[in-house]
């Protein structure tokens, strides 16, 4: 009798065993599609409007109005990446790629682009993120991947100027933390500047932060199965995408830039990003902006900051 409750037991234990694992399961691969996997996409169009004049539109309507090329790299995963180029209405090697953040599109930075294309004279280039916009791919990479398609966009700009381009690279939100991760590459000697606003420490804190305010189940349950499904299908965990390993790797000048009232990417991310960098560095902070707000609470002295930060830099 006693071996038969026994072995039941095992059985029941077993049982409990498998269940858990299949909720553990399902709970990692929910929150995986839910961070990882692309929600939008944005139809191919190409305008070629005449680029000659100051436009008193903004965002999407001054892009479609200034006119752009579309242009198209692939990644190292064979993926096509496609981006919008807004040449300046007169010559220059000063060019500035845009990043944009988590869940949107290149046109979301339409207004940034707008004050570097018309007020600084700069060539633009927007590339879509993967998975983003008119560009190819399944799955967010949170700036990791991302890193490795900003060095090909860096080689476009610097192959149409013939090698005499002089690049910025200026990323919002989750495009700061992808110019970051960037700027701890070995990258060419044209990459002059590096601009970051409200950008995380790192893929795994920020989601950890995420999952603890959006959500009532614990982060220690959810996250690392996340993790653990995220370096299975995507070959990297969220550990390995690191802002902050980046950066202490970064030589370049870099700007460090974040809404006081931000809750989204927590404001005192910015502190340890900036104690991290070791090279020239400067920290431009917005009283009452959200999260990637800080340009539009304060456009005015947020480009005259840049404006500042990037004299004698390019």
């Amino acid at each position: 009798m006693k071996k038969k409750w026994q072995k039941k037991l095992k059985n029941y234990t077993g049982l409990a065993m498998l269940a858990t694992g299949a909720v553990a399961y399902g709970i990692s691969d929910y929150f995986f599609r839910t961070a990882v996997l692309r929600n939008n996409q944005t139809p191919i169009k190409v305008s070629k409007a005449p680029i000659n004049s100051v436009s008193d539109k903004s965002g999407v309507e001054w892009l479609e109005e200034v006119g752009y090329d579309v242009w198209q790299i692939q990644s190292e995963d064979g993926l096509a990446l496609r981006g919008y180029y807004i040449p300046a209405r007169e010559k220059t090697e000063k060019t500035v790629i845009l990043a944009h953040g988590y869940s949107v599109d290149a046109t979301w930075m339409s207004d940034l682009a707008k004050a570097y294309h018309e007020s600084f004279g700069f060539n633009v280039l927007m590339p879509d993120a993967r998975a983003h916009g008119m560009s190819e791919g399944k799955f967010i990479g949170f700036g990791w991947m991302e890193r490795i398609d900003y060095q090909l966009w860096i080689q476009r700009v610097i192959s149409n100027e013939a090698g005499d381009a002089r690049i910025v690279l200026h990323g919002v939100s989750m495009g700061a933390a992808t110019v970051m991760m960037t700027s701890g590459e070995v990258l060419p000697s044209q990459v002059k500047a590096v601009i970051a606003d409200c950008g995380y420490t790192s893929a795994y804190e920020q989601l950890k932060y995420r999952y603890q305010v959006e959500y009532a189940f614990p982060d220690w349950i959810a996250l690392p199965g996340t993790n653990l499904l995220t370096k299975w299908r995507l070959g990297y965990d969220f550990t390995e995408a690191s802002t902050i390993k980046q950066v202490k790797k970064n030589r370049l000048p870099m700007m460090f830039i974040h809404g006081e009232a931000d809750t989204y990417v927590p404001y005192k991310m910015v502190f340890a990003l900036y104690d991290a960098c070791h090279a020239p560095k400067v920290l431009y902070t917005v009283p009452g902006a959200g999260h990637a707000k800080a340009f539009e609470t304060a456009s005015e002295s947020y480009m005259l900051q840049v404006k500042q930060f990037l004299e004698g830099r390019i």
